[in-house]
């Protein structure tokens, strides 16, 4: 799976931080996680029970209330030189999930991507990396029922100490991890590396709504 993502690290870099560029501080760059977000912090900050996976269905939107993302998803493939293809750079509220991966909600690890800006300025997952563990994010599916999962980590790396298996291997469960660019930023070769949100099935709302604290746990 590592060959297939390579090159979606690298289009995205390029595709992202001209708004950086042109505005030319250094105090607006996007936030980044902190070391006790990060997996290393141990496993009894944020809740271990998991919900049983869903049977697969293609996700409809995805939204993150702590840092106010509510977008629409979009199905991504690869490229032709192998790499995943990343949303229009022009929409600034647009994701896309690697429609050949996982579903989220289903079994294994399900793949959601975006930019952090544009030229314009903020993009879909410019606040990635102010998550926090136990943080909520909900996927709306086409069958109807929502998907809600809880953070379990937040951590950045450089292009160069990505660790593949990690981010993208399957745990035996359904688990969602969400990916930008992030780790610093160079005005001559832009992003330095990626922010990964990791998160698990805990619960799923029926009717598609994301509202409501109700849903289906297995310890």
């Amino acid at each position: 799976m590592s060959d297939r993502f390579t090159g979606w690290c690298l289009a995205l870099a390029v595709c992202t931080g001209l708004w950086l560029v042109h505005s030319g501080s250094r105090d607006i760059t996007p936030p980044s996680p902190s070391a006790a977000q990060a997996l290393a912090a141990g496993p009894h900050a944020w809740s271990d029970d998991a919900a049983d996976p869903l049977p697969p269905s293609a996700p409809r939107r995805l939204r993150i209330p702590y840092i106010d993302v509510d977008t629409p998803l979009m199905g991504l493939g690869l490229d032709r030189h192998g790499g995943l293809e990343v949303p229009p750079p022009g929409d600034r509220n647009l994701a896309g999930w690697y429609r050949e991966g996982a579903a989220p909600g289903a079994l294994g690890t399900a793949i959601v991507a975006g930019h952090v800006d544009n030229a314009r300025g903020p993009a879909v997952f410019y606040g990635l990396g102010a998550l926090r563990k136990g943080n909520r994010v909900e996927v709306s599916r086409r069958d109807g029922r929502t998907a809600v999962f809880t953070v379990d980590a937040i951590e950045v790396y450089t292009a160069e100490e990505f660790p593949e298996e990690r981010v993208y291997g399957s745990r035996g469960r359904a688990e969602l991890r969400v990916i930008t660019c992030g780790g610093g930023f160079s005005r001559k070769t832009g992003y330095r590396g990626n922010v990964v949100a990791y998160a698990h099935l805990i619960g799923v709302l029926p009717g598609g709504s994301g509202a409501g604290t109700g849903g289906t746990r297995a310890g």
